[in-house]
């Protein structure tokens, strides 16, 4: 009876196993099966040492990468470095070292050495111009024209100075012209500021 009961249960199995059989037949999976057997054979008919051994050393080089990496803490750089990428910085920043490069390769000794010379006598006049007190006293002048506004002055009344002459008329020429411009009361009170400027500025000539 048991070994009754035992065939019949084989049989069943074998059942199963031939309708499971016939499925892979039927939607192609038996034959993508056979492929990826071959394929894994002639995967491992082409494992020689060497080449395991290369695969096991880029594994660990890999792995040592993903330690420094971890351990340097550049993941928390990630999301800075996206930023410059998104906006555009990091480009700009490459394009920078790449001209600071193309710099650095064209610096023959010739011109490292005139330019370490023309550092060298800067160097010289700027202490030779401390020492002495001209930079102290340029300072001063420069805070007071700065104070009294007369650098802005200047540079604001020579703007309107040259938009005005280029709309102006052409001078008519000879005396009677000059006698026309001298007339007028803004060309004497330059020509009278123009000589206390130099008035005063021989004072100073004459003090020395």
């Amino acid at each position: 009876m048991t070994a009754v009961m035992a065939e019949t249960s084989h049989e069943e199995e074998l059942a199963e196993a031939r309708e499971a059989l016939a499925h892979l037949v039927e939607n192609g999976d038996l034959e993508r099966i056979v492929h990826l057997a071959r394929l894994a054979g002639a995967a491992q008919d082409s494992m020689s040492d060497e080449l395991v051994g290369r695969m096991a050393g880029l594994a660990s080089d890999g792995l040592d990468l993903l330690d420094r990496v971890h351990r340097s803490q550049v993941v928390h750089a990630l999301p800075a470095i996206s930023a410059l990428v998104e906006n555009g910085d990091l480009e700009r920043i490459v394009h920078l070292a790449r001209l600071v490069g193309a710099a650095q390769d064209s610096m023959s000794d010739e011109i490292v050495t005139r330019l370490a010379g023309m550092a060298s006598n800067a160097m010289c006049l700027l202490d030779r111009a401390t020492r002495t007190g001209v930079m102290e006293r340029m300072v001063t002048v420069a805070e007071k024209m700065d104070q009294e506004h007369i650098l802005t002055d200047f540079l604001r009344c020579l703007a309107g100075a040259t938009e005005e002459a280029a709309h102006a008329p052409l001078p008519k020429g000879g005396l009677t012209g000059l006698w026309e411009l001298i007339k007028q009361p803004e060309t004497q009170q330059t020509i009278q500021f123009l000589m206390l400027l130099g008035k005063h500025f021989r004072s100073c000539r004459l003090k020395h």
